[in-house]
């Protein structure tokens, strides 16, 4: 009994705390990033406070317990992301953007490997001398890097599932390449189809607008494509208009803004694409002073691990992210790099 009280004076009001920040955070800014992030740590401290309430031995085998299943996880990424990578390459082509997941596996996989040689070097097992204050940061790094991509999954699985009120007034599908220059590919029909589910939930009937240009090598316009696709599926055509000029993501916005401005009435707006790419959506969206509300729509399983690497690389290197993603990774192995110099 006395430890159940000490763990409740002790962690309690740090448990309640951060489980009240991150339902605060998640309905007051329910489509952040930032969230995920809160959710991890959260995860991590609720752990800690409930394994406080089994008896020694309990105590220490939950706690061993949880580190085992996330040594497995950690040391499956690895080898997933590898054979994704070959399965992407035998299924679409060889191309940097398909050797992402293979080359992501491999690096985690040197990080991870490097983990476990400063593990055998504290244990005795090996010496490897001078070199393990560069062991141990090359591991931390690659454990600080795992989770911020492991955040950017939590992000993508929210903005799929989160339950939304269906009483839009737009809907903005976010248009991709192309097969053959005519035909849609199976990414862009999930978001096609998302699009005409959430038409089909709403009483009052939105407006849609395919979103995307022609490019170069194809033989009509992405957005014209998406019409043909919802016409067939029973979208009347005075429900869709057309934006056929983008070539980008922001222009995709831009010119899908413009026409719901030149409009009249209310212009409460979905935007609708792959769930790995709202984020960068609805950061466009806050740089325009567009207020929208981005829906995710599913994607194949064998693809998903490289489009995710993909744009997470694409997310990173904004502005904004590249600073506090590096500025909390100084933070993060400060103390490593300070032993290492002095």
């Amino acid at each position: 009994m006395d430890r159940i009280i000490e763990n409740l004076q002790l962690l309690g009001p740090v448990f309640a705390f951060f489980w009240i920040l991150t339902i605060g955070f998640t309905v007051w800014k329910p489509q952040r990033y930032f969230n995920s992030i809160l959710l991890l740590f959260t995860l991590g401290v609720s752990m800690l406070f409930f394994s406080g309430f089994l008896k020694d031995d309990a105590h220490a085998y939950f706690l061993l317990g949880c580190f085992l299943l996330a040594m497995i996880i950690i040391f499956l990424i690895p080898a997933l992301l590898i054979a994704n990578g070959i399965q992407m390459i035998r299924r679409e082509s060889v191309s940097i953007a398909h050797l992402l997941s293979l080359l992501m596996g491999i690096g985690i996989g040197i990080g991870e490997i490097a983990t476990i040689v400063y593990v055998f070097n504290l244990s005795g097992i090996v010496d490897i001398g001078k070199m393990d204050r560069w062991v141990v940061l090359l591991a931390m790094s690659v454990f600080y890097f795992s989770a911020l991509v492991t955040c950017f999954v939590l992000y993508c699985i929210f903005i799929q599932i989160m339950p939304h009120r269906m009483n839009f007034d737009y809907i903005i599908i976010h248009g991709c390449g192309l097969i053959n220059g005519e035909k849609m590919t199976k990414l862009l029909s999930n978001r096609v189809d998302k699009a005409i589910e959430i038409y089909n939930k709403c009483k009052v009937k939105p407006i849609i607008i395919p979103s995307g240009g022609q490019g170069e090598d194809e033989k009509l316009s992405e957005a014209q494509a998406m019409k043909n696709y919802l016409v067939e599926n029973g979208i009347p055509d005075d429900s869709i208009i057309l934006e056929d000029r983008s070539t980008t993501t922001k222009e995709n916005l831009l010119f899908s803004k413009e026409i719901i401005d030149s409009r009249d009435g209310r212009k409460k707006t979905a935007l609708v694409s792959s769930n790995y790419h709202i984020y960068r959506c609805l950061k466009y969206a806050r740089e325009m002073g567009f207020k929208c509300t981005g829906i995710g729509a599913k994607v194949a399983i064998y693809f998903w691990p490289s489009a995710l690497i993909r744009e997470f690389i694409a997310v990173f290197l904004t502005k904004g992210f590249l600073f506090w993603s590096l500025l909390g990774y100084l933070l993060f192995i400060s103390p490593i790099l300070w032993g290492m110099f002095h």
